[in-house]
């Protein structure tokens, strides 16, 4: 099962197990994890979902959509490594992911 790394923003780090097939909002969510609201469920229509993907990995968690990138305009600190959780889609390529939470969500 890939581990996915996610890192608060106080640089606490949680290593979790995801099942592939989920994504990574999902992985977060199921271990209670602080820092992802995940407030639409994984619908793309929040934006509280928000991740910074570690540079090294961007290639393969691929680029948004373009609802995605629509979501992250409302997203207050988006940078060019900015993500959605919930369009993450966990797969075997991306065991050894990392990546960081904002200091909020709203």
């Amino acid at each position: 099962m890939p581990s996915i790394t996610y890192i608060e923003h106080s640089g606490t780090e949680h290593r979790i197990e995801v099942p592939t097939g989920r994504s990574v909002m999902q992985g977060a969510v199921d271990n209670n994890l602080p820092g992802i609201d995940a407030d639409c469920g994984g619908e793309c229509a929040c934006a509280t979902c928000h991740v910074y993907v570690d540079p090294a990995w961007l290639a393969k968690t691929g680029t948004p959509g373009e609802q995605e990138a629509s979501m992250l305009n409302f997203a207050a600190t988006a940078e060019p490594n900015s993500r959605l959780s919930c369009q993450i889609e966990v797969s075997e390529a991306l065991d050894g992911l990392t990546v960081r939470l904002p200091e909020a969500q709203h």
